[in-house]
């Protein structure tokens, strides 16, 4: 008995792997990519792996927080909900080396994430890299915004990705958009998943009813952090459109952030305000009563790599209309689950919406079985399965390198390159920008 106990410790220690998700953005921030990380190390953790999360520190932060490093930062960073870290303390490394990492998985290209690749470098460690977010869609947050920036961040976060073991894209056409960008290390295709348990019960007559929201009227929802690349004005006024002159439509927005305050402009002056209900940010299990107090879940950001609110609206067996974008098509299927619409034009997604007010009970019965089969393709067992097969070939590959890899002179080596194409990539970004500019100027001359 003794023996059995023995080997099966010695199987579950050779099983298990040492975890690090680094990134930019986590709790009790909220938003895709800390939900996301969350979502992940919470699986992992189930599966018996050990994680340690390094994050940005916020004002909330819960003091019993366990396996998490928070770096100094600057909150809300140029107006905006997301925090800038400060130059990495000396104590990550001590956090590090006590942890003993066997995977790095970097959230970001920038920031955290640079310290990312520095750590894996010095610790022989294979680095993953989850290409979250199209990054030239943010760079209104930075002063000196224009379409040079906007070259630089693709090219850097191309660089970076070409500097880590493997890359995970959350939709196939950001797969494919990396590719195209010069990607060269091996693209896996993995969605942040949804924990459908979670998001198919839900409490939807409570929020009608603390909302004043009559239990027969049609609500269109949404879900997502209210800010400008999420594309609300647009979404407001389509919306707005639909609700006109029917007075059992109703808009539930669950969110907050600087656009929140454009929306309500939207529907003041279209004298809608009444039907507008924006009571902020939710977390679970609220979350999951918002969305099932809807009919239909509206969407309209061209921002997205996956948009996993989307999943999460299917998991609560909502239909959704969206407009056609990467990340937003692989889960909207026009006709099927919801309504695609090819461009941005307010007229015809408002006509949209109202068409889903008016499918017969068969078609309604027809949509309400293809959302259940979406979701499912989207549940987080999936995707934590797809994750760890991949954590667990690199460190095969790895031990294939040999014991060389943890000596300390290979270590400095290691840590010499890391430095050194990190500044050829800032260098090759720096000539991306620059050089069409150039090029541009000279076809002007």
């Amino acid at each position: 008995m003794r023996v059995g106990l023995i080997e099966q410790a010695r199987r579950i220690s050779v099983y298990c792997m040492n975890i690090v998700m680094m990134t930019n953005t986590y709790l009790p921030h909220v938003g895709g990519v800390a939900r996301s990380v969350e979502a992940f190390a919470r699986a992992y953790r189930e599966r018996g792996h050990r994680v340690l999360v390094v994050a940005p520190g916020f004002p909330d932060t819960p003091e019993d927080e366990v396996d998490a490093v928070r770096i100094p930062a600057i909150q809300k960073f140029n107006g905006s909900d997301f925090s800038l870290t400060l130059p990495i303390p000396g104590y990550l490394d001590s956090a590090l080396d006590r942890f003993r990492p066997q995977i790095i998985h970097s959230h970001h290209p920038f920031l955290v994430g640079t310290a990312a690749l520095r750590a894996a470098s010095l610790r022989g460690c294979p680095l993953v890299f989850t290409h979250h977010t199209m990054y030239e869609q943010y760079t209104h947050y930075v002063p000196g915004d224009s379409p040079a920036m906007r070259r630089f961040v693709v090219q850097l976060s191309t660089s970076y990705a070409n500097l880590c073991d493997r890359v995970f894209a959350p939709s196939e056409s950001i797969a494919e958009v990396l590719k195209r960008r010069g990607v060269r290390i091996p693209v896996e295709v993995i969605p942040t998943g949804v924990a459908l348990d979670q998001f198919s019960r839900g409490d939807g007559a409570f929020w009608r009813r603390r909302l004043g929201i009559p239990r027969k009227a049609f609500v269109i929802g949404h879900v997502g952090r209210l800010a400008p690349e999420k594309n609300l004005v647009f979404l407001a006024r389509a919306v707005a459109r639909a609700m006109r002159g029917r007075r059992n439509i109703h808009f539930l927005v669950i969110g907050a952030g600087p656009s929140a305050s454009e929306v309500r402009r939207v529907f003041d002056a279209t004298k809608l305000a009444d039907r507008l209900h924006l009571p902020g940010t939710l977390i679970m299990p609220e979350l999951a009563d918002a969305y099932h107090a809807m009919d239909v879940f509206a969407f309209a950001s061209l921002s997205e790599t996956q948009g996993m609110v989307l999943a999460e609206a299917m998991a609560a067996g909502l239909p959704v209309v969206a407009v056609d974008a990467p990340g937003v098509r692989e889960i909207v299927m026009d006709g099927y689950n919801g309504y695609l619409l090819p461009a941005l034009d307010a007229k015809a997604f408002a006509l949209a919406l109202r068409n889903v007010i008016v499918l017969s009970r068969q078609q309604r019965m027809a949509w309400t079985q293809a959302v259940a089969s979406t979701a499912r393709r989207y549940c987080l067992e999936r995707s934590v399965d797809a994750g760890l097969r991949v954590y667990r070939t690199l460190r095969s590959t790895q031990a294939k390198r040999g014991i060389e890899a943890h000596e300390p002179w290979q270590a400095n080596i290691r840590r010499f390159k890391a430095e050194w194409e990190l500044l050829k990539g800032v260098a090759q970004a720096a000539r991306a920008a620059s050089g069409r500019r150039r090029a541009r100027s000279q076809r002007a001359i």
